[in-house]
């Protein structure tokens, strides 16, 4: 058992100019982020032209990006701000818990939302009685729940390890500094940690990559009218799949003796704080739809305002 009582999240620079200008970055990249995804939450939710499980499905990914920076980023702007750099053992527990929760949710919801696509491209015709509201409660419940039991796998290999040694070099807690604080050998655990993933999310890749390559097959066989606006659909749920997939991978795929605290900290601020950002405005700047419908809300609040 761990001797461990908090952390000292060092992964942060000590300069006083560098963490001024890095908290005001931060902080605006993470109101961005919240004001972007609570913008489309409020568009999906009052626009009855976005009531079909797309946007469904949109809904619950701009739930996740909001929650995946606020389970991190106010702590790192605390420790920017006033040098508070401690985090308490359960804090650190429960802040790598949520984390996982939400990246392992993630990462289901985009096997679902792939999924999706194919059914509306590949049969059109019974899109609606496959794609019920039913079923897609029960995909969303169920990628939540999947994400759970992830976190809850994840959590319980990691935080049994610890001695004496209480830096974390990161800005958060996460899986591979963590690991990489063990003064006992962590090679069983590390690979039962990547068999969970690799089953977990091997199964997610796989719905997710099949489910591509038949909308790929599907586009190709279509007129270039048609293939341009379907590609325009899928190009947005294509390129956030890509964007997150390419660092999460590049995180958590590989083994603790090859962990590099600098990297590690450039990947995670991308999958961390930057693609929570990037995922809304690549849906919007790619959708017509979303766009009219943010449109709609600008309209409604601005109305509001001048009574």
């Amino acid at each position: 058992m761990s001797t461990v009582s908090e952390f000292i999240l060092v992964g942060l620079s000590d300069a006083l100019e560098v963490r001024f200008l890095l908290f005001v970055l931060f902080g605006i990249i993470y109101l961005a982020t919240m004001a972007c995804n609570i913008t489309i939450l409020v568009a999906i939710s009052t626009d009855a032209h976005l009531h079909n499980p797309m946007y469904f499905f949109l809904g619950n990914l701009s739930l996740l990006d909001i929650l995946c920076p606020t389970i991190t980023v106010p702590k790192m702007l605390e420790a920017l701000l006033l040098e508070n750099k401690v985090i308490s053992f359960t804090g650190c527990v429960f802040q790598l818990f949520f984390l996982i929760d939400v990246v392992g949710t993630e990462i289901f919801l985009l096997a679902v939302m792939a999924y999706d696509r194919y059914v509306a491209i590949c049969h059109p015709l019974q899109y609606m009685n496959i794609m019920s509201m039913k079923l897609c409660a029960h995909l969303a419940i169920g990628t939540w729940l999947a994400g759970l039991f992830n976190s809850l796998l994840h959590t319980s290999l990691v935080f049994t390890l610890f001695c004496d040694s209480n830096e974390v070099h990161q800005y958060y807690c996460d899986i591979p500094p963590m690991l990489a604080l063990s003064c006992l050998p962590t090679y069983s655990r590390e690979l039962v940690i990547l068999m969970v993933a690799g089953v977990l999310g091997g199964s997610a890749f796989v719905v997710t990559l099949i489910s591509y390559i038949c909308i790929l097959s599907a586009i190709l066989c279509m007129n270039s009218e048609r293939r341009s606006k379907t590609f325009s659909t899928c190009g947005s749920h294509l390129t956030v799949v890509c964007l997150f997939y390419g660092t999460t991978i590049s995180t958590y795929v590989h083994p603790s003796s090859t962990y590099s605290p600098t990297q590690d900290r450039i990947v995670s601020m991308l999958y961390g704080i930057l693609t929570p950002l990037l995922n809304p405005l690549i849906y919007c700047l790619r959708n017509k739809e979303v766009k009219c419908a943010l449109k709609r809300v600008v309209s409604q609040v601005r109305a509001a305002l001048k009574r």
